[in-house]
């Protein structure tokens, strides 16, 4: 049992990178059966479901990973040290900017109607999860939420744009602005924000 289930996470791991590189819909049985080294009746044995099966055990790989390594933390450790090991963790697990975010890749497309809660679910909970820790570095409660979703959006577009440019610098770049407006020390409620159109992550510029 434990072989079949190393097996099984390696097969996993290596479906999602198809995906990553073909698409959901683009990616084919014989793609799938060359990366991973199964023939067709292994593969069915692990995935009853097919390539929907797939996707829904890649999903639940990537959410069990993102809760381990930056929502917990963020849930419960020091802000500080929660919000630069989301930071540092982000880094290698898309690799600098050169590896898409599935999850997002997932939402972009039709493929997003057949898994719409997990997609939904992911980024809620990071977004939850960035939150509670702004909230506890002195943000008032809409102050944190509002840091909280520009920031996953900032790194959402960070990819996007590294990937475009086929450049990780903009990646790296952008998690060092981010990451700096995050521990920025929090500001009362009452005063406003430094300058104006700043479009710094304090300022909840989108």
């Amino acid at each position: 049992m434990p072989r079949m289930l190393a097996e099984k996470s390696d097969a996993v791991a290596a479906i999602a990178e198809v995906f990553r590189e073909h698409g959901y819909e683009g990616a084919s049985l014989s793609q799938i059966t060359a990366a991973t080294g199964f023939g067709k009746g292994s593969l069915y044995h692990f995935f009853p479901g097919g390539k929907e099966d797939m996707a829904a055990h890649i999903l639940a790989h990537i959410d069990h990973w993102f809760e381990t390594e930056l929502f917990a933390p963020l849930r419960t450790g020091d802000p500080a040290t929660a919000i630069a090991r989301m930071m540092q963790s982000v880094t290698t697990y898309f690799q600098s900017g050169h590896r898409i975010c599935l999850v997002g890749a997932f939402a972009l497309t039709g493929t997003r109607d057949r898994f719409a809660t997990p997609i939904a679910h992911y980024f809620r909970r990071w977004i939850n999860a960035l939150e509670t820790a702004l909230h506890r570095t002195g943000l008032d409660q809409t102050q944190a939420s509002q840091q909280a979703e520009t920031a996953v959006l900032a790194i959402q577009g960070a990819l996007v744009l590294a990937r475009a440019l086929n450049d990780e610098t903009v990646f790296t770049r952008a998690l060092h602005r981010i990451e700096a407006d995050l521990l920025r020390p929090a500001r009362p409620a009452s005063q406003p924000p430094t300058g104006q159109g700043s479009g710094g992550l304090d300022g909840g510029a989108a």
